[in-house]
């Protein structure tokens, strides 16, 4: 459900960002009175202005209400999943050395140079 929510919020968005740039801005009827009297003549005699502003505060509505949807779907789920915890895998822990000096098994039966002698070592079986 949030996927298509996530999905249709794009698709919205990138919708109201076309249709903002296809509105006239406030000064582009300047032009017209400089001689090219057909600057809104697409969309019939009252221009663009009116479908485009309609259509483009639709869009907004739909967007506002699919971010709160999702915004409230969010924080059920947060709720939901602070109510159960879940078990966790306990992790073994080393057992401890009595001498106070980790216990660090040997790859071989030889003595590497730089550890001390007072590490000691696990005989091979």
């Amino acid at each position: 459900m949030q996927q298509v929510l996530m999905f249709l919020l794009i698709i919205v968005a990138l919708a109201m960002v076309g249709l903002v740039l296809m509105q006239q801005g406030k000064g582009a009827d300047i032009g017209a009175s400089f001689g090219s009297g057909a600057s809104n003549s697409v969309f019939g005699s009252q221009g663009s202005g009116s479908f485009l502003m309609k259509l483009t505060f639709a869009l907004a509505a739909v967007f506002f209400i699919i971010c709160i949807v999702l915004a409230r779907m969010a924080v059920v789920q947060s709720h939901a999943s602070s109510q159960f915890t879940l078990p966790t895998q306990s992790k073994s822990v080393p057992a401890k050395s009595t001498s106070g000096v980790p216990m660090v098994p040997n790859k071989s039966s030889k003595t590497v140079s730089n550890q001390s002698n007072s590490v000691p070592t696990i005989p091979k079986k």
